[in-house]
C-alpha cells in the first residue's frame, strides 16, 4: 500500500508516519508534505493508493485540495485528518473513504486501515454482490439471511454472547485480545473469575452459528487462546455491500437518479441500532453521514428538476429515519411553500417545535424561526 501524508504541522506528519509504519507491515510512505502546494505534483509522480490529508491548513483548504486530487487521479482514496468533526459531512462530499479525528488514536487508525485494505481488495478483485451467498444483516439488528430465504432474527443464548459476536464481527479479520473482551463484557470482575464465562460465550456463539447454518463463519483462537479472530468465509455483510454500491454512484442526474434512489433505499436503519453498544457509535455515525449526504443530494436534484413532490418524498424519508435532524423540517417547510401548500409549511413548523422544545428541550434555531415569521407575515399569504 503506497501512501502520501499531507499536514502543515511537521510533528503531526512524523507522528502519523510512525503510527502507520507501526500499524501496517508493507506500507510505503511515498512522500510527506507540509507545503500543500507541492502535493499535486507528488500525487502525479507517486500515484499513491491513499492520501492522508489534513483539512485545516493555512495555505489551502484541505477539502479543496482533495477535489483537485480526485480530479487529477480519480482512483486515489482520500482519508481526511481533522480536529473539527463538523467537517465530516463535507468530507463525504468528496467520497472520502474515511476521516480521522486528531489526535490520531492507534485503535481508530487501525480501523481505518482495515477499511482501506478492504477497499483496495475490492478494486483488485472487482467483487460484485452475489445473492447466492449467505448474508449477515447489521442494519438495526443482527439477522442471518441464507440464499433464497427470508432474513432470520438470531436467537442468542445470552446478551453477552450476542455482544461478543457483534464485537468480533465489527473487528472481523483481526485478532481481538482476550483481555479486551473481558474488559468489554465483564468490566467489574477480575480476569480469573471471567475466563470461564468467556470460553462459554465463545462456545455459545459457535453453536448459534451452527444452528442457523452460518458455520461458514469461523472464530479462530490465537496462540494460547490469547485472542480470537472472526472470519466470514463465504458470508457477506449488508452494510459493507451497501457502502460499496453507494460509492459507485458519483453523480445524480436523469440517467442515474432511479438507481441512486434504489441503493439509498437499501439503508434500512442504523448500524446495530437496536443495541446500546458504545463501541459501535463511530461506525453508526459514519454510515449515517454517508446516507444523509446522498439523500440530500437526491432531494436537491429533484428540486432543481422541478419535481418538488419527489423532493418532499425523499426529505420525508430523512425525517422518518432521523427525526432529530432539524434541517429536514426546514427543507420541507420551504418545499411546501414552493408549491403553495400553507398547511404543509405550518405542520412542519409545528412538528419541529414539538420535537425540539418538548422532546429535546431545545429551542428551534433562530434562522428557522426568522424564516417562518417572515413567511407568516408576508402579504402574499393573504390570498392563500
Amino acid at each position: 500500500m503506497k501512501v502520501i501524508l499531507v499536514d502543515d504541522e511537521r510533528l503531526a506528519l512524523i507522528g502519523l508516519r510512525k503510527s502507520l509504519e507501526r500499524e501496517v507491515s508493507g506500507i510505503e510512505v511515498a512522500a510527506t508534505y507540509s507545503d500543500p502546494t507541492e502535493v499535486m505534483t507528488g500525487v502525479l509522480i507517486h500515484r499513491p493508493d491513499v492520501v492522508f490529508l489534513d483539512i485545516h491548513m493555512p495555505e489551502i483548504d484541505g477539502l479543496a485540495l482533495g477535489r483537485q486530487i480526485q480530479g487529477a487521479a480519480p482512483g486515489v482514496e482520500i482519508i481526511f485528518v481533522t480536529s473539527y468533526d463538523q467537517y465530516a459531512v463535507r468530507a463525504f462530499e468528496l467520497y472520502a473513504l474515511d476521516y480521522i479525528m486528531k489526535p490520531v488514536q492507534q485503535g481508530r487508525l487501525h480501523q481505518t486501515l482495515l477499511r482501506v485494505k478492504e477497499k483496495l481488495k475490492l478494486k483488485r478483485v472487482n467483487i460484485t454482490r452475489d445473492i447466492k451467498l449467505p448474508l449477515i444483516c447489521c442494519f438495526n439488528q443482527i439477522q442471518f439471511k441464507l440464499p433464497g430465504m427470508d432474513a432470520q432474527t438470531v436467537k442468542w443464548r445470552t446478551s453477552k454472547a450476542q455482544e461478543l459476536f457483534a464485537y468480533l464481527l465489527h473487528h472481523r479479520n483481526q485478532i481481538v485480545y482476550r483481555s479486551t473482551l473481558l474488559e468489554l463484557l465483564w468490566p467489574d470482575l477480575e480476569e480469573s473469575k471471567t475466563l470461564h464465562q468467556l470460553y462459554t460465550a465463545i462456545y455459545h456463539v459457535r453453536q448459534t452459528l451452527k444452528a442457523h447454518h452460518m458455520d461458514m463463519i469461523t472464530i479462530q483462537s490465537g496462540h494460547l487462546e490469547a485472542g480470537y479472530k472472526l472470519e466470514l468465509g463465504d458470508a457477506q455483510v449488508d452494510t459493507e455491500l451497501w457502502e460499496s454500491e453507494m460509492r459507485q454512484w458519483k453523480v445524480v442526474d436523469a440517467n442515474t437518479a432511479d438507481a441512486y434512489e434504489h441503493v439509498l433505499s437499501l439503508y434500512k436503519g442504523t448500524y446495530l441500532g437496536n443495541y446500546e453498544y458504545v463501541w459501535a457509535e463511530h461506525e453508526r455515525e459514519r454510515l449515517r453521514y454517508l446516507w444523509l449526504y446522498h439523500m440530500r443530494q437526491l432531494s436537491e436534484f429533484y428540486e432543481q428538476q422541478g419535481m418538488q413532490r419527489k423532493a418532499i418524498e425523499i426529505t420525508e424519508c430523512i425525517q422518518d429515519m432521523l427525526p432529530n435532524e432539524e434541517e429536514s423540517y426546514f427543507t420541507l417547510m420551504k418545499l411546501y411553500d414552493s408549491i403553495n401548500e400553507v398547511h404543509g409549511v405550518e405542520e412542519q413548523y409545528r412538528l419541529l417545535t414539538t420535537r425540539m422544545q418538548q422532546d429535546l428541550d431545545m429551542p428551534v434555531s433562530e434562522h428557522i424561526n426568522e424564516w417562518y415569521q417572515s413567511w407568516k407575515s408576508d402579504a402574499h399569504l393573504i390570498g392563500k
